[in-house]
């Protein structure tokens, strides 16, 4: 159906407008977090380069085995690739991610004496970490806040909501971090995406369970 809801058209309107959107999402879910099972950093690293193209059910399936067969980044540096990838097989793409995996445990044995980095531009040089997995584990094993977690859900919602106009990825986060106080960066991007998954989906959205539905002026939205 298409949306009567009133478009803000000065940036004081878009400030309140974005207030009310994060008083929504607070009601909702105010407590959530990360959805990937891990024990520490390194496993919530882990954890992120499996969940590309990857739901995290399936991933939190794999990892208990997983981590149980290989503890440390120790063990995961020390194991080929080709046989990681028959571990993590269920996950998709698993040559690739077996490849990343093992060549981030190297890298964080040989450069981070066996930590996670705690830097976005330490992250960046660890191989599978891209800007969001970087976000993930800075924001949910360290309390960092540098940026925003934009995954598929983030994409879709954060469009919806018209919070941004962009698709790729880094620029809708610079949008996203401009609009959104960082003290909230990290709850904001756990939030985004349990919306994602638990209203705003992608084929069939439950916008008359939402409450930002007021606020709300996509094109898709449904009766």
């Amino acid at each position: 159906m298409t949306s009567k809801v009133k478009r803000p058209k000065t940036a004081a309107e878009r400030r309140v407008r974005v207030n009310q959107i994060l008083r929504g999402l607070d009601q909702m879910y105010p407590n959530v977090t990360c959805a990937l099972h891990h024990g520490n950093a390194w496993e919530l690293l882990v954890a992120t380069i499996l969940s590309a193209q990857c739901t995290d059910k399936r991933v939190n399936e794999v990892t208990p085995g997983l981590f149980a067969k290989y503890p440390t980044p120790r063990d995961f540096a020390a194991v080929r690739p080709e046989v990681l990838a028959q571990d993590i097989r269920s996950t998709g793409f698993f040559n690739n991610k077996a490849k990343s995996i093992v060549g981030a445990a190297q890298k964080v044995l040989r450069d981070f004496g066996g930590k996670v980095p705690q830097t976005m531009e330490e992250m960046l040089s660890v191989p599978g970490a891209a800007r969001k997995t970087a976000n993930v584990v800075l924001g949910t094993a360290y309390g960092i806040a540098v940026g925003v977690v934009v995954d598929t859900h983030v994409q879709r919602v954060s469009r919806r909501l018209d919070l941004t106009k962009q698709t790729d990825p880094v620029k809708i986060e610079q949008d996203l971090m401009k609009i959104v106080p960082q003290d909230r960066w990290i709850l904001f991007s756990h939030q985004i995406i349990h919306h994602g998954r638990a209203l705003c989906q992608a084929r069939k959205p439950r916008c008359a369970e939402c409450l930002l539905d007021p606020v709300c002026y996509a094109k898709d939205k449904t009766a």
